[in-house]
């Protein structure tokens, strides 16, 4: 059992750790609230004076501004309706006994090390290039048009860039829960006659929701700023605008730090309102 002079010692030296991450989170979110209430514009007079809620009410009376955030929940939902669903199919088949196991695995998780920038140009220039892409040279094979991706079907193209990405963190996480499972129970449900189905749905299925909360949870905070994917493809065109990158054009394009900077808030906003919604209707298996 730890002593008092023990924990009090612990706290000392984690004191440092806990300092430099609070300052870490806090100074960003200070110099972010303190610009969005400025008049910012640093190739035009830089600090024009204060501004007060002149830069939100802009930000949010912007045309622009409901469909990035519609943009941006459709691609966080699609992409987590793909990943969790191939991601319990693919922990499923890897868990099979087969020859090269372990390679195979290695080679399912490997996109996931893949940066952003790289992955996405892989896509946009060796699969769905219209001209001598792989995808158009199998249209062809086919006898059918090929098609121009990034812009005929730019949110599918953007949507499956980052499931591609995500499949790998979400089929190595509901492996490791797979293979916690008690092969005992299975094996009981097959011998009184339990159909494969009934065998996913009532023993599978629920050992998997704690796994399955947890890759929703923490693919949501990263998906909500998706950035790299969209300004090395679309550039924000075709519909695929998201507040992240809506916030980048008023930072650098517009050159409008405070407008920017309130963008930034709403962001902020925007998630905590996800993760509260995810912690209380998803989260809840964590307590089960």
């Amino acid at each position: 059992m730890a002593t008092k002079a023990s924990r009090s010692a612990a706290r000392v030296m984690m004191a440092p750790a806990v300092i430099l991450l609070l300052g870490w989170m806090l100074v960003p979110l200070t110099m972010t609230l303190w610009f969005s209430f400025r008049k910012y514009l640093p190739l035009r007079g830089g600090d024009l004076g204060g501004a007060g809620f002149d830069n939100y009410l802009r930000f949010v009376s912007s045309s622009a501004f409901w469909p990035s955030v519609i943009t941006t929940l459709l691609i966080v939902g699609s992409v987590l309706v793909i990943t969790v669903c191939l991601g319990i199919l693919l922990a499923m088949l890897l868990d099979q006994p087969m020859w090269g196991q372990g390679v195979v695995r290695i080679l399912v998780i490997a996109p996931f090390f893949v940066m952003p920038t790289v992955s996405a140009l892989v896509w946009k220039n060796i699969f769905m290039d219209p001209n001598n892409g792989l995808f158009a040279h199998l249209w062809r094979f086919f006898g059918a048009d090929p098609v121009s991706w990034m812009s005929a079907a730019s949110m599918p193209s953007i949507i499956l860039i980052v499931s591609w990405q995500w499949l790998p963190f979400a089929t190595l996480i509901l492996l490791t829960a797979i293979q916690s499972l008690d092969g005992e129970q299975l094996e009981a449900a097959e011998m009184d006659g339990a159909p494969h189905l009934k065998r996913f749905w009532y023993i599978v299925l629920p050992h998997l929701s704690r796994a399955i909360t947890i890759v929703i949870l923490i693919q949501t905070i990263f998906l909500l700023s998706i950035f790299a994917e969209i300004f090395v493809t679309t550039g924000g065109a075709f519909g695929t605008k998201t507040l992240t990158y809506l916030i980048f054009q008023r930072v650098l394009e517009s050159q409008n730090v405070g407008l920017g900077s309130a963008g930034g808030v709403y962001a902020i906003i925007l998630a905590n309102i996800v993760a509260i919604f995810l912690m209380r209707i998803v989260g809840k298996n964590l307590d089960a």
